[in-house]
């Protein structure tokens, strides 16, 4: 896919990007904790749009026992940082992974392919999926339009919570939990 090439990630993961791998890593060390908190040992996870790869080096690095699978539908990402070329779209993944990662991914996906790229997150997610995609409200009111991309799907909170509450309990800070997975007390987690 052309669009996510070497300029692309120049433009928004360059220096002036969104993420930096530091921030990376201190989310992904609070998704680690959380999980170990509810009891969900991570012994695989998979990073969904993986980009630069700083989910799955920041696990490398720090959890190097952990089973790690990145894959991206980028070839410039694939053949830059080392990933499996997938679209989650078309790709349904043979096995299940503890955690699955999916940050800012959704919001590039066609509306006649989000349904079943959530449902293939479903199948992927053991017990955790962290997942970041900015809503319509977000493209208004949150996030720096000169460091992110617009020319995405605008949808609304509300929306992304139906199409993911058919197999996810949300729990907060972008993380979800499989549903029947983990209990969650009545105040930890949106009202399913």
């Amino acid at each position: 896919m052309t669009r996510f090439d070497h300029d692309y990630y120049h433009r928004y993961y360059g220096p002036a990007g969104v993420h930096a791998p530091e921030q990376v890593g201190h989310l992904a060390t609070a998704v680690h904790a959380m999980a170990a908190w509810w009891g969900v040992e991570i012994h695989s996870m998979l990073d969904v749009g993986a980009g630069l790869g700083m989910w799955r080096d920041w696990y490398r690095r720090h959890h190097p026992a952990v089973h790690t699978l990145s894959i991206d539908i980028s070839e410039h990402a694939c053949r830059t940082w080392g990933h499996e070329q997938r679209d989650i779209t078309t790709w349904r993944p043979e096995r299940s992974y503890d955690l699955v990662v999916c940050h800012s991914v959704l919001q590039y996906v066609a509306d006649e392919g989000v349904a079943t790229a959530v449902e293939h997150l479903a199948d992927a997610t053991e017990c955790v999926l962290y997942l970041e995609a900015p809503t319509t409200a977000d493209l208004a009111h949150v996030v720096d339009p000169q460091r992110t991309d617009m020319e995405v799907h605008h949808r609304s909170g509300e929306w992304y919570r139906a199409l993911l509450g058919q197999w996810f309990q949300q729990v907060g800070a972008g993380l979800w939990v499989k549903r029947g997975t983990v209990p969650m007390f009545e105040l930890e987690a949106a009202a399913p």
